[in-house]
């Protein structure tokens, strides 16, 4: 196949293409930054205007549009406005670009459980209905999601992916970096829900979606076994061999995140507990089920 990835010059997007690669198919990574990605071509687009050198590339291809900039961020309205920005303009680009040039046969449109905001004990299904806030979370999915809606495909999968653990990404290094500090207790009450998946089950649920030509629509791209924040700190921290440390309070968290790591305290305070009920119902097999498990292997 031809496998097209908006946004592929990244972390996840790197180890993607080198798995599409490595199956002998041909790969075309869309990047803004003129860089070398191993195993693809890569085109240099701007994301916002249709270029006939690379739109023509999507004819009869798999599309997957993983455009946008990271969520880690402090939330002022100006990061919000670029967390949208950096989703949508892509997004209408690429929508514009197939219905000039070529129509993919398999249009595969990221998104993140974050559109359901912070749904607490509530288990969340592809049938659940999406926040009204924050805007920052469920607001720019929402609006990512529906700058896909006219997306001219034979068939079309809005992966709605929990977050996914993979080495280098800053989530995970910031994880690792404070509990081997002894500073791995859990956040606040240590209730909220993490939704997370393998990044290498990410890759193979992605594997699972294009051969499954029954998968439309939304798919919950996470593992089927969602923990509470205490969970996850207490597996990462047997994972690093550090001792129990203490929780750190609520009013910790808003300021550190803020004033230490630059980004959205509600990223640690807030949680959904998401299940993949249409991957689980075809059949797929999670290879790291289990958050003990995929820490101990990362």
């Amino acid at each position: 196949m031809k496998i097209v990835i908006a946004g592929g010059a990244g972390t996840l997007g790197r180890d993607l293409v080198k798995h599409f690669a490595t199956q002998g198919n041909e790969v075309v990574v869309l990047s803004r930054r003129n860089v070398s990605v191993e195993g693809a071509r890569v085109l240099v687009w701007d994301g916002r205007s249709v270029s006939e050198d690379w739109a023509r590339e999507l004819q009869d291809s798999v599309l997957l549009n993983l455009s946008g900039e990271l969520v880690d961020r402090v939330p002022t309205k100006a990061n919000i406005d670029l967390l949208e920005r950096s989703r949508v303009e892509p997004t209408n680009t690429l929508v514009q670009a197939a219905r000039q040039f070529g129509t993919p046969k398999l249009w595969l449109q990221m998104s993140t459980l974050a559109i359901y905001g912070y749904a607490g004990d509530q288990i969340l299904t592809e049938a659940s209905l999406p926040a009204n806030g924050p805007r920052q979370m469920a607001g720019v999915a929402k609006a990512w999601e529906a700058a896909s809606a006219d997306a001219s495909s034979i068939r079309k999968v809005i992966l709605r992916t929990a977050v996914v653990l993979q080495p280098g990404t800053p989530a995970l290094n910031r994880l690792v970096r404070i509990t081997k500090l002894f500073l791995g207790g859990q956040v606040a009450s240590g209730k909220q829900w993490v939704s997370w998946i393998d990044y290498r089950d990410f890759i193979r649920a992605l594997d699972f979606i294009m051969k499954d030509e029954s998968l439309n629509g939304i798919v919950h791209v996470t593992s089927p076994n969602p923990v509470q924040n205490k969970t996850l700190m207490r597996e990462l921290r047997r994972a690093l061999e550090r001792p129990w440390s203490p929780p750190t309070p609520a009013f910790l968290i808003r300021v550190g995140a803020r004033v230490l790591f630059r980004t959205d305290p509600l990223l640690a305070l807030t949680g959904r507990r998401a299940t993949p009920m249409k991957l689980l119902e075809r059949g797929f097999h999670f290879q790291f089920g289990s958050i003990d498990q995929a820490l101990k292997d990362l």
